[in-house]
């Protein structure tokens, strides 16, 4: 089995945020979670669960592909 702290993703859900004008709170209300969620999601500091990360991808009609970026260490 892989060891999960072999592997990282950088999150662009700053960047969709920021396309679409909206604040980190509205982002936070729209998927059921808290504002400093969101924060932490964005710094890279917080592994979200898929349901999390399949929600956020739906708010912004992407991809999770698209919304982060997978890599091994």
């Amino acid at each position: 089995m892989a060891n999960k702290d072999a592997y990282k993703f950088n999150s662009k859900i700053h960047v969709y945020r920021a396309m679409r004008r909206m604040t980190q709170q509205e982002l936070a209300e729209l998927v059921g979670v808290s504002r400093q969620t969101i924060m932490q999601l964005e710094r890279n500091r917080y592994n979200p669960s898929m349901l999390l990360v399949y929600a956020i991808a739906q708010v912004f009609g992407v991809t999770i592909e698209e919304l982060f970026d997978f890599s091994e260490e």
